[in-house]
């Protein structure tokens, strides 16, 4: 496994992140043990970041990784995890909470949760339009001190914010949504980013299965994309058309089309690691081949053809979720 640093100031990590929110939330019912032997053979593979959120499944994909833990070396692995999302006993988001005392607290449940004594890296899910992230950032540092966290990271925020951010302690990395459907960071924030010296952690990379080539059972109980425009009648048709000509592309270069995302993705620079939100060891299987994967030019060209920037139908999450998104404003 390659690895790749996280901006100047973070941890050295795999070429290839494991994202396990999947596993407890947002995507239907999963196999508990499968997630677990997903994980298991994730770090055997060589995969050293692991990400999750302590609002996945309200607890549960913590608790989750840390039964994983108990037979993992903990010692190799960077463990990311974002905070702040608010949720009520029905599961539905009610906001996001930056206060400094809401930070620790947050983080002492999540300690407790994974049965670790230091998160490598923490990081707010989305900016609390209520609080300064001067206030949010300076919490995590006061935490650094402590010796309770590693690094500060950031999500889905602007070039404004990121700024702000900074200047009160370095950022490891922005976690953000990239792949070839998704490519709004090219507009600013990425350019930021690299003049910052920070490094890109980027999920969505498969555009939450779309580029896995076939259209998810939008029926299954506790599937968002049932409500993600991206998924809706005429903008799904026409997204699966765009997926079918990656098809074509990723073919030619001899790989899957989860594959060839996965390899442009992590083509666009040494400061971005992909992020796989693989919950069956087969999905890992293949993803794994995809970061090992080298497009010349030419490939990567003809995928960019294929699905050209800014050709995705509908925005990447509904109307009242991307108004929680500071990364859209630049």
């Amino acid at each position: 496994m390659q690895t790749r640093k996280l901006g100047t100031t973070g941890p050295e990590v795999s070429a290839l992140g494991l994202g396990c929110m999947g596993m407890s939330d947002f995507y239907g019912e999963a196999d508990r043990a499968e997630s677990l032997a997903t994980i298991a053979a994730a770090v055997e593979a060589g995969i050293t970041l692991i990400d999750t959120g302590d609002f996945y499944g309200m607890g549960h994909n913590e608790m989750l990784i840390g039964e994983a833990l108990r037979t993992l070396p903990r010692e190799r692995l960077t463990l990311s995890v974002k905070f702040g999302g608010q949720r009520a006993p029905d599961r539905s988001f009610l906001g996001f909470d930056g206060r400094p005392a809401a930070v620790k607290t947050a983080l002492a449940y999540t300690l407790q949760r994974l049965g670790v004594d230091h998160i490598d890296i923490y990081r707010p899910a989305r900016l609390d339009p209520a609080v300064p992230i001067e206030e949010t950032v300076g919490a995590i540092a006061d935490c650094i001190k402590a010796g309770w966290v590693r690094h500060v990271g950031l999500s889905e925020v602007g070039s404004e914010t990121i700024r702000r951010a900074a200047a009160v302690h370095p950022i490891a990395d922005l976690q953000i949504e990239y792949s070839l459907l998704s490519r709004g960071i090219e507009d600013g924030v990425l350019q930021t980013t690299r003049e910052l010296g920070i490094g890109i952690t980027a999920y969505g990379v498969l555009s939450r299965g779309l580029i896995g080539g076939a259209a998810p059972k939008l029926d299954a109980a506790g599937d968002f994309r049932g409500h993600s425009p991206r998924f809706q009648g005429e903008n799904l048709r026409k997204n699966l058309a765009l997926v079918a000509a990656l098809r074509a592309a990723a073919a030619e270069a001899g790989l899957t089309p989860a594959q060839a995302a996965i390899a442009w993705v992590a083509a666009q620079g040494p400061d971005i690691v992909p992020l796989v939100g693989a919950r069956r060891r087969e999905r890992l299987a293949e993803a794994l081949g995809g970061v090992g994967a080298a497009l010349t030019p030419a490939q990567l060209a003809a995928l960019e053809a294929a699905a050209p920037k800014g050709a995705a139908a509908g925005d990447r999450y509904p109307a009242m979720q991307m108004a929680t998104l500071d990364s859209e404003r630049g």
